[in-house]
């Protein structure tokens, strides 16, 4: 019998950032390892057309509710959507809806958060920091709540090389920069903005900094945990594996490297990947809330959620990896084959400079534009070179996490436990993981039919051929106007000719003689 499950049996769950890849995963597993929890609550901002229950239903109707649908017909009645938006003080939510927050909830679980690297600093903080004291403050009035979970980031801190399981202070206290964000124009806040967040590199991981300060100087009473996943990825085994439904990080990597618009990336092949299955970090999160409420911990404890340090795989593995599964499974629509370079300081999945880029996009564009559809590839390529630009932070970077507190949850959890709710990263086999993860962007992502997949490989063997078609044209354009305008080039190209008629002419005589 799993402690972990039983636990969950009967309790009424808060989850903000319910509609998000982490809070979809979150609500799966609960609803199917604790198919007789009482309810969960989810914080939904208000969408134009689409009521609150048409967002759940699309959620609870996609294929990763599959499994639950079996376990748990009467899944929709367990989730209750409570309209909201963390933008707004005391989130916008109705006084009726607010007192039944306040009088239920046994259990929050704090997922939402902006993870946007180029989000303004003013939002940033508002989602990252004043939601996460707001929720706080909402929970400090929480009778029955029996454990708050907030789920942070591994690079919360990586302007450390070394990461312990603490919280480090900022040089600004956040209760200031909340304060300033209030009277503080854009200008002032784009002028500050650097100067604030010093060594590090962007406003996300900032404010995910600011957010854990805020936990602890507002934790109060409250039992409280803090989770640090690192680079959220597909999921390992859960509900099937390689399931993803956003286009963040890596995913974003992969199609573009798939559809061969990504050719490269400044990368160090040695550095570590420290990539992690999503639902590797939601078996972590549900221990971690089991453990909170029932141990009581004296203190807040901070668990990471990361393989390096027990599961080491670096991007130059991991790029061989991605790209021997193109050659297997080549996604539709490719543009050109990916292919990889390895040095000793840049691997990669070649991607060309901004300009060449650019320049197929915008005749893609105008071909687009000339048969009646919208133009959309020019965006596409801005919007890949800037995330890319964006990650060169953390994949040309290794850091070490320390894990002591997840081990120990580890080493508390039960056999079944243990199994049913499994974030052992060691039991992870990266080639495995890879591939599946390639063909679950193929599948669920990009919605393409696996069936078409000798059409897909027959489309990119025409791709290849023009390309190396186009290539020896214009070497030997290159070259003639080359030979045209040096007599030292005629030289070298008269010699060459010469060599190679001499060695056919010797080739053929050998020939005719051992005949």
């Amino acid at each position: 019998m799993s402690m972990i499950a039983a636990f969950y049996g009967g309790k009424s769950i808060l989850i903000t950032g319910a509609t998000g890849f982490l809070g979809k995963v979150l609500i799966e597993k609960l609803c199917r390892t604790s198919p007789d929890l009482k309810v969960i609550y989810i914080l939904v901002r208000p969408k134009a057309g689409h009521t609150l229950q048409q967002r759940v239903s699309q959620i609870i109707n996609s294929k990763l509710f599959e499994k639950v649908r079996e376990v748990c017909p009467n899944v929709h009645e367990k989730i209750r959507a409570i309209s909201a938006d963390l933008n707004q003080n005391d989130f916008a939510i109705s006084k009726e809806d607010m007192q039944e927050l306040l009088s239920c909830t046994n259990i929050i679980f704090h997922c939402a958060a902006t993870v946007r690297f180029d989000d303004h600093l003013r939002h940033a903080v508002q989602l990252n920091v004043t939601a996460t004291q707001q929720l706080l403050f909402m929970a400090s009035q929480m009778p029955k709540l029996e454990a708050f979970i907030h789920i942070s980031t591994a690079f919360s801190n990586c302007n450390l090389k070394h990461i312990d399981e603490v919280i480090y202070p900022c040089s600004v206290e956040p209760k200031k920069i909340i304060d300033s964000m209030e009277w503080w124009d854009d200008a002032i806040v784009d002028e500050i903005a650097p100067k604030l967040m010093g060594d590090w590199p962007n406003t996300y991981t900032y404010t995910k900094a600011l957010g854990e300060m805020v936990v602890q100087q507002e934790s109060g009473n409250l039992n409280i945990a803090i989770i640090r996943p690192s680079i959220v990825g597909a999921t390992w085994q859960e509900p099937f594996p390689g399931w993803v439904d956003n286009l963040n990080g890596p995913n974003g990597m992969i199609v573009a490297a798939g559809r061969g618009f990504l050719r490269a990336i400044r990368a160090s092949p040695l550095a570590v990947a420290d990539l992690i299955p999503v639902d590797t970090v939601i078996n972590l999160t549900l221990a971690v809330g089991w453990y909170t409420a029932v141990h009581r911990p004296k203190s807040t404890l901070i668990y990471h959620c990361t393989s390096g340090n027990l599961n080491p795989c670096n991007w130059g593995k991991m790029g061989c990896q991605v790209l021997s599964t193109f050659e297997k499974i080549p996604f539709e629509k490719a543009f050109r084959r990916p292919h990889a370079d390895f040095t000793a300081n840049t691997i990669t999945v070649h991607y060309r400079n901004a300009v060449s880029h650019r320049a197929p996009a915008m005749i893609y564009d105008i071909y687009l534009w000339l048969t009646g559809r919208k133009p959309r590839m020019t965006k596409l390529m801005n919007r890949l070179l800037r995330t890319i630009s964006m990650l060169e932070y953390f994949i040309n970077r290794s850091w070490e996490w320390s894990t002591y507190n997840t081990e120990m949850l580890m080493s508390e959890l039960s056999p079944e436990d243990q199994r049913i709710f499994n974030f052992d990263v060691r039991q992870l086999n990266w080639l495995e993981y890879i591939e599946n993860y390639v063909l679950g962007v193929k599948k669920y992502l990009l919605k393409e039919d696996m069936a078409g997949i000798p059409e897909a490989k027959q489309h990119l063997r025409r791709l290849q051929n023009i390309y190396y078609l186009f290539n020896t044209v214009f070497f030997l354009i290159a070259w003639r106007l080359l030979i045209a305008r040096s007599q030292i080039a005629r030289n070298v190209w008269f010699f060459i000719v010469s060599f190679c008629y001499k060695f056919l002419s010797y080739f053929r005589a050998s020939s005719t003689l051992k005949a």
